[in-house]
């Protein structure tokens, strides 16, 4: 018997016969990240530029409303993900229909964020700003909370989980293939930022995000549902005490923490880098492309590769690559714009591997916290890995906007000075080099669970199911 039909035997049975798990699956959770990340690239990669560049923000400012958003959004994951763990499974089950509910919300709010109203003062910029990106934060994490959750209850098997991992970042890669190749190109006339180029753009990216999220919700099946019956009652203190126990959480809560930064500041400069350094925002249509290439062609790779070495140790040996690439690239600054791209593709690939397989470690870090403590606490668990997540991207916006004002940059100059552009350098090179060497560090020499633990996790896991279901 398999290691998954050992864990669906310690849940409730449906009356109902279900569909087993398939490409319907596969290809309805791409959707769910196909639709998220509509605007979640469109807003790391292209929001700042909008504020300093359309609302002629501060960049230092638009910095500190990024760190407070972030951080508010970080207690929202959290208390959503709780509510989410109280609630009983529903005829549509315990996920699926917040995805729907909300998700109009979502695309609505996101929408709001790239209006430009002519003429208004730098108050009413500056509060519009605030109010609709903390709006459209709040409202993401109603919706992806509740996504990112779902993965553990639409199949229980450790390899179909690692499919569900892949397809997931496949559909966050072909959203960035439109935002990142097509955006530029809308959303820039004269390589400078249009705002009603930019109002176009999102609500094209709106409409097909509502698309997305609707073909999540039809495609998806919650096989798995707790019996109530059975169900421990929640305890926010045997929660916590787990939570503290759970090392391969920490862990890999600390090294996506991390990696979170590095991603979002390198969304956030290369703008710059590119717009401004090599002077043709354009190419950033390239980068975006090759972005997507790089994980396409990794994607089929991932599977043999970890049944062979295992979840740490390919993800280590992909973000080692990516770390020594940016630090070729800082070695090399007078590289054209083609031949950076060329380079950076290689590390583009090494940190890919790093997006196809993540959320397959937050799997097993849900399971070693059943392990640890009885409780089965999806919606917690996923909220604690989002909350990181979030202070990453708030990290990341305070240091990206006020490294950008630290190396002088002035949306008003037609050409920025010899110092801002190599300070932009630096920040698009040595620094994402520096962050990658860290998370490679936590990764390889740290992160507890390697091939032999993680299989050994799944077999003590679905013993002590048994054990218990026998009493």
């Amino acid at each position: 018997m398999s290691l998954g039909s050992n864990l669906k035997d310690s849940y409730q049975s449906s009356s109902v016969e279900i569909r087993k798990f398939g490409v319907k699956d596969k290809f309805g959770y791409l959707f769910g990240d196909f639709g998220n990340d509509f605007f979640f690239i469109l807003v790391s990669s292209f929001l700042m530029v909008f504020y300093t560049d359309v609302f002629h923000l501060n960049p230092a400012a638009v910095g500190g409303l990024f760190l407070i958003a972030r951080l508010w959004d970080a207690v929202v994951d959290i208390t959503w993900g709780r509510f989410i763990d109280t609630r009983s499974a529903g005829k549509n089950g315990k996920f699926r229909p917040w995805i729907f509910r909300m998700s109009f919300p979502l695309v609505i709010s996101g929408v709001l964020m790239f209006i430009h109203i002519p003429g208004m003062s730098n108050g009413f910029y500056t509060a519009w700003a605030y109010v609709t990106y903390i709006l459209w934060g709040t409202l993401y994490s109603t919706v992806n909370i509740p996504y990112g959750s779902m993965a553990s209850v639409i199949t229980a098997d450790p390899v179909e989980r690692t499919a569900l991992s892949s397809w997931r970042t496949l559909g966050a890669m072909l959203a960035g293939l439109v935002i990142n190749v097509v955006g530029p190109m809308i959303l820039f006339v004269n390589n400078k930022a249009d705002a009603n180029h930019f109002i176009i753009g999102t609500l094209i990216f709106g409409v097909l995000a509502l698309g997305c999220y609707m073909a999540c919700y039809k495609m998806n099946v919650e096989r798995i549902v707790l019996d109530e019956t059975r169900k421990p009652k929640a305890n926010l203190g045997k929660t916590l005490k787990g939570l503290g126990k759970n090392k391969p959480l920490l862990l890999f809560l600390l090294a996506a923490l991390i990696f979170m930064i590095c991603f979002m500041l390198i969304g956030a400069v290369n703008t710059y880098l590119f717009k401004d350094y090599f002077g043709n925002a354009k190419a950033l249509s390239m980068v975006g492309l090759l972005q997507s290439v790089a994980v396409f062609i990794a994607m089929p790779m991932i599977k043999p590769l970890v049944a062979k070495f295992g979840k740490k140790e390919v993800v280590s040996a992909g973000i080692l690559l990516a770390a020594i690439i940016y630090g070729v690239l800082y070695l090399l600054p007078n590289l054209t714009a083609t031949q950076f791209i060329s380079i950076l593709a290689i590390a583009m690939f090494g940190y890919g591997i790093f997006n196809l397989v993540i959320w397959a470690f937050v799997t097993d870090v849900i399971d070693y916290h059943e392990y640890l403590t009885g409780l089965r606490e999806d919606g917690t668990v996923y909220s604690i890995y989002s909350f990181a997540r979030k202070v990453g991207q708030a990290v990341a916006g305070g240091i990206g906007g006020a490294a950008i004002a630290a190396v002088g940059y002035n949306p008003n100059f037609q050409v920025q000075t010899h110092n801002t552009l190599n300070g932009i350098h630096t920040l698009g090179t040595l620094v994402p080099c520096i962050f990658l060497f860290v998370v490679f560090a936590i990764v390889a020499f740290l992160y507890p669970l390697n091939k032999k633990r993680t299989l050994q996790l799944a077999l003590d896991l679905s013993e002590k199911r048994k054990a218990e279901e026998a009493e």
